[in-house]
């Protein structure tokens, strides 16, 4: 682990969260700073957080890849998902956190993650429609009886075409049901792409370059 990534840990009375905060430059220069959570996939569950560091943006900060934002990477425990009700909560206590601890812009927090953490992407947001600008959800999929809560909230989704793990055609169901209600809502789709979509996607500057554009109304 870098020294630009810091490990902690976050407890509940029914959960105990590792994980890693990520500091823009000049974090301490007294404006406030756009936050972006990062839900890992399955792989990455459990007590260490050192396997955080195999995927997404914690891998490029790892790398050294700096970025103008809080990154929050929490690391969901062995035999749970990011869409059970207590995860969720813990996941909105954890925000609490590190909004009362850093200098957070509360209008500029999204939540991304793959697979597992794309699913858990979509439940966070609908469970909480009014606290994120935005939210990239990568081969995952949300409820779409559900979905249309977050029909204001600028959505851009992400998933390969030969997805063999998290089925394209659930997250096809999302997106269109988000649409059906008005829903802002970007789709990309990988053609030839098996389930790992999000090397790509987090390797591409444009992601973040849209995220930080999006500030809750």
């Amino acid at each position: 682990m870098s020294q630009t990534q810091q490990a902690h840990t976050f407890a509940t009375q029914t959960v105990t969260l590792p994980y890693l905060v990520s500091l823009p430059e000049d974090h301490d220069s007294g404006q406030r700073w756009p936050l972006v959570l990062f839900l890992h996939g399955s792989g990455e569950r459990g007590q260490d957080v050192q396997i955080l560091l195999r995927h997404g943006p914690p891998k490029l900060v790892e790398a050294g890849q700096k970025f103008p934002f809080l990154l929050v990477s929490p690391q969901c425990p062995s035999d749970n998902t990011w869409s059970q009700q207590h995860i969720i909560l813990a996941l909105a206590a954890l925000l609490d956190e590190i909004e009362a601890t850093y200098a957070v812009d509360p209008d500029r927090i999204y939540v991304t993650g793959l697979s597992l953490g794309g699913i858990g992407t979509w439940r966070l947001a609908t469970v909480y429609p009014h606290r994120f600008a935005a939210i990239a959800p990568i081969c995952g999929f949300g409820n779409p009886s559900t979905v249309c809560a977050i029909r204001h909230v600028p959505v851009w989704a992400f998933h390969g075409a030969d997805d063999e793990i998290v089925s394209l055609k659930s997250d096809q169901a999302t997106v269109d049901a988000l649409r059906s209600c008005g829903g802002n809502v970007t789709f990309t789709v990988y053609p030839g792409v098996g389930h790992d979509s999000w090397t790509q996607t987090y390797a591409n500057p444009e992601l973040y370059a849209w995220l930080l554009q999006q500030c809750r109304t």
